[in-house]
């Protein structure tokens, strides 16, 4: 099922790959037109999006360095014009035990993870404001709830996630905007199958209520719901989609 998303421009991060991709092809079946920023190429991104016949634009964009992020808010309005939907996909995962972590990739993890939703939603709100509308996703994570060894700045970066869900929720209320997270489970893709997690997604199925390795289609559909109209009255609430591991 989609939905309609005509007129509406969907910014997201990390949408060259994986997930992102996959949130970017969706939302374009829906109707809106994508932006998406990345640090790789994102040639199949946009065929995807123009194969729906919708308008996209890619950016080159360190989500970490604030002039590069207002410099491609400001592409993305030339192009496109302003957001109506903001999607902040973007992260790593690095495993390491703690022990062995730096505190220079804990920096790294921290300014991916979470200075990026800040960095992202300071470009973009100020648009949704003027419209009185706007839909913010955040990706969160089930390792929140997990007992996962050798994740500790992982974790706490998907917990940032969802107290920064909470917080903005409030402050952006008032302006017609939610603001709402996705907590997936390990999802299979390329990145994923490459990392040393590889082995664990036969181990994660067997924890699940729904038996099957998670890919990103599974996730599209709530992204989908949580951008449109009948998610209105929906905000400061972090949705698990994991196939049933996580209950609460």
């Amino acid at each position: 099922m989609t939905r309609n998303l005509k007129g509406k421009i969907a910014v997201i991060t990390g949408g060259a790959s994986g997930i992102g991709q996959a949130f970017a092809h969706r939302l374009a079946q829906d109707g809106a037109d994508i932006a998406f920023a990345d640090v790789k190429d994102g040639a199949e991104t946009c065929r995807l999006v123009e194969a729906e016949g919708r308008r996209v634009y890619a950016g080159l964009c360190d989500v970490t360095k604030p002039d590069e992020v207002a410099c491609f808010a400001a592409e993305v309005e030339t192009a496109l014009g302003a957001a109506d939907i903001l999607v902040n996909n973007v992260g790593i995962f690095p495993l390491r035990p703690f022990d062995e972590l730096s505190f220079e990739e804990w920096r790294q993890l921290q300014a991916i993870n979470v200075d990026s939703f800040f960095l992202f939603s300071k470009a973009f709100v100020p648009a949704m404001k003027k419209k009185g509308q706007g839909r913010i996703v955040n990706m969160s994570s089930t390792t929140f709830w997990l007992n996962i060894e050798h994740y500790v700045a992982y974790i706490t970066s998907k917990a940032a996630a969802i107290g920064f869900t909470r917080g903005l929720a409030n402050e952006l209320g008032p302006f017609g905007i939610t603001v709402n997270a996705i907590a997936p489970s390990l999802v299979k893709n390329a990145t994923t199958e490459a990392s040393a997690l590889a082995g664990m997604f036969d181990v994660m199925a067997s924890m699940q209520a729904i038996k099957r390795v998670q890919v990103p289609a599974d996730l599209v559909g709530t992204l989908s719901f949580l951008v449109s109209d009948d998610a209105a009255f929906i905000t400061g609430q972090t949705i698990v989609v994991d196939g049933g591991v996580i209950k609460h």
